[in-house]
Parts: C-alpha cells; sequence; structure tokens
C-alpha cells in the first residue's frame, strides 16, 4: 500500500469524524437555521467568538455537527454530501415534503433505507435509516 508506514504501531490516525462543513451564501442564516434546525431537528450551537464574525452557522445533535460556512464564490454542493443518520425515515420525509422540500428516493444500501433532500442553498444532503 503506497504511503503505508513500516511501523505496525498506530501513530497519528483518524480516530472520527468531528463535524462536515457545506458552504451557503452570505446572509442566509435564517435559512439554514429553519432548514437544519425547524425540519432537521438539529440545535444550532453558538459558534466560538473568533468565528463568529465570520456568519454561516453550526448545528449538532448527539455525534452528527454540520457547520455552515459563508462562501463569496459560493456554489452548492451537488454530488458531494453529509450523510445523516435517522431514527425514523418515513416520518422526516413527509416532514420535509410538508414544508415543500423535494425527496429524491434511491435504491435502498444494504441495511439502510435512504432518500436526498436539498438544503435552502441547493446542497446535497442524504438521510439514511438503519432497516433490520
Amino acid at each position: 500500500m503506497a504511503g503505508a508506514a513500516e511501523n505496525p504501531e498506530p501513530i497519528g490516525q483518524i480516530v472520527a469524524l468531528d463535524h462536515v462543513q457545506l458552504a451557503m451564501p452570505a446572509g442566509m442564516e435564517d435559512a439554514a437555521r429553519g432548514f437544519y434546525e425547524g425540519l432537521l431537528g438539529l440545535t444550532e450551537v453558538q459558534k466560538p467568538l473568533n468565528l463568529a464574525g465570520r456568519g454561516g452557522c453550526w448545528f449538532e445533535r448527539a455525534e452528527a455537527r454540520i457547520h455552515l460556512g459563508i462562501d463569496p464564490a459560493f456554489s452548492p454542493a451537488r454530488k458531494a454530501h453529509p450523510a445523516f443518520l435517522v431514527d425514523d425515515l418515513s416520518r422526516l420525509a413527509l416532514r420535509l415534503e410538508a414544508a415543500g422540500v423535494s425527496i429524491t428516493r434511491d435504491a435502498p444500501l444494504a441495511g439502510y433505507a435512504r432518500c436526498y433532500v436539498s438544503d435552502p442553498f441547493g446542497n446535497r444532503i442524504e438521510l439514511m435509516q438503519r432497516i433490520v
């Protein structure tokens, strides 16, 4: 394997994913709150003071964390995307559809039901539920 260390002891390995950052246009924080907090049920958390002046907003629930940062040359992520595990995909999809959010269904992956939505800025979001 290219770049593999000769030493079998793990040194400096990735152990978890802390957050995913997506871009958003300036001045659209209320739209982000409506979608990520209002529809997806994430909680907005205060950005550190040294980053707050940049705009954008951060959301989390349990281990799921998403940071939305302002990009002056904003272009939505239509292929790259975060995937959130949800506890009831059918109910969440109904809530999103009732709010006018388009749902794109996809073939299940082994052990998961899933669909895609776009946030208010066109960023792709995958929603997945483990199925038994």
